[in-house]
């Protein structure tokens, strides 16, 4: 996400930053790049102008070019209008004081409504909660079956009525449902449109008003950049919007959509759609996407998906390994397939502060995603005796590996260096343990919050 905007910025950055000490004229210049890399990527004109002004101004006020480090405090100010720009500072759901909570999505066709439905579904459970989904589009061919299907996929019930024609009504005999049932969030995907219409806004306007939703939820494709903003206005305007959920963000190079809806509109982003994973929906954090913007990392949310993934029961066996130096090569794949549950590995890296940037830098192609499956299935060739102990893979044996996992002898010698590699890094971790320190939450290189 927002890859072309963050290589934009990202060099000019770089060439600020070798000039040491800054003129006004500097940062003018600079300033007039960052709006041409904001224009490019789709960010609606007023709000980059806008932008760059404030940039300007703080700039300014604060005469950053006598400062021991201007190219640092540029990088600040800019990071902090950024956060701005995306809301300020993270908005979390609001919910009734009696339940059901009642969530209303709306939006058109495409933008990943019903997906979105049982992902915030799923995230809602996995807090606690027992929420009930709601089929209420009911124009749209095979729309409830696909809600049931994704609904059962992310183990959050589904509410439907066969031959139902009145979409008010079936949300109208859901809340009822949900209060005997005991679901306290009620989650009502409603009717879409390929374009906004009348009879589309009337619906859902009544739908409003018929269940009194604690929050309206809009869906926005951010692929669709400045039309997205301009779908925001119209369904704040005639149905009343409380919340956004950006849908596809991690298939958006440019990020324009983001950077202008909540300009524009006034109304938080709550949530970002980073792929088709059921646990592919983010609680939306301005101030770490400024920082993945400019490249810095968001290393906060690295952290939370490695604590939602690795256990503490897990965690706490593989430091008794590391401590007793018994890490083995089937440790090894365990620990990669626990990194490709966290998410793409893509994305992860673009979490790590510096990592994506030199890894462009230096030509490295994407994380090949499959390159973990050709590991498990090299691991998968050894013996026990051999995954407990790779000393012993002398020439034959790793023939032998390389033939019944489909790969050359190179790429198994490769494994094994790299495996030499951590267990050097596990060493250190175990150095680090005599001496008081803890061994970070979840091994090999997860960092904890208190870290």
């Amino acid at each position: 996400m927002f890859e072309n905007l963050q290589e934009r910025l990202g060099d000019i950055f770089r060439r600020l930053s070798g000039r040491g000490m800054l003129k006004e004229e500097d940062v003018d210049a600079a300033l007039r790049e960052v709006r041409m890399a904001l224009l490019e990527a789709d960010v609606q004109f007023k709000v980059a102008r806008d932008f760059v002004a404030r940039v300007h101004e703080a700039a300014v006020g604060q005469e950053i070019w006598k400062s021991l480090s201007p190219p640092q405090q540029v990088i600040k100010i800019v990071h902090d209008e950024l956060t701005r720009t995306l809301g300020g500072s993270q908005r979390e759901l609001r919910f009734a004081s009696k339940p059901p909570t009642v969530f209303l999505l709306v939006g058109l066709h495409g933008t990943g409504k019903t997906t979105t439905a049982a992902k915030l579904g799923h995230l809602l459970r996995r807090r606690g909660r027992n929420p009930l989904l709601v089929a209420t589009d009911l124009r749209r061919p095979a729309a409830v079956q696909q809600l049931e299907l994704m609904g059962r996929a992310a183990g959050v019930t589904t509410f439907t009525q066969a031959g139902a024609s009145d979409p008010v009504a079936v949300a109208q005999a859901a809340l009822a449902h949900a209060a005997r049932a005991g679901h306290d969030v009620v989650i009502i995907d409603s009717a879409g449109r390929l374009h906004l219409d009348d009879e589309l806004m009337g619906e859902l306007a009544r739908m409003r008003e018929a269940v009194a939703p604690t929050e309206v939820l809009l869906t926005l494709d951010a692929m669709t950049g400045q039309d997205a903003v301009t779908m925001a206005e119209q369904f704040a305007a005639k149905v009343g919007v409380d919340g956004l959920i950006l849908t596809k963000l991690d298939g958006d190079a440019r990020g324009g959509a983001a950077l202008s809806v909540v300009a524009v509109t006034g109304h938080p982003i709550l949530f970002a759609g980073i792929g088709e994973r059921h646990e592919a929906l983010e609680p939306f954090h301005p101030d770490r996407m400024a920082s993945r913007i400019l490249g810095m990392g968001d290393v906060l949310t690295f952290i939370e998906k490695a604590e939602a993934t690795i256990s503490s029961e897990t965690a706490a066996a593989l430091e008794k390994k590391l401590r007793r130096g018994e890490w083995t090569l089937a440790d090894f794949v365990e620990q990669l397939r626990q990194v490709r549950s966290m998410g793409p590995l893509d994305q992860l890296v673009e979490m790590i502060p510096g990592l994506s940037g030199r890894l462009k830098g230096a030509g490295t192609p994407q994380v090949d995603e499959r390159q973990l499956a050709r590991v498990e299935a090299m691991v998968g060739s050894m013996t026990p005796e051999e995954r407990r102990n790779p000393s012993i893979l002398n020439a034959s044996r790793r023939r032998r590996i390389a033939r019944g996992s489909g790969v050359t002898v190179q790429d198994v010698n490769s494994l094994l260096k790299q495996f030499e590699q951590a267990k050097v890094l596990a060493r250190q971790m175990e150095e680090l343990g005599k001496r008081g320190k803890r061994i970070p939450k979840g091994g090999m290189g997860w960092p904890s919050r208190s870290d």
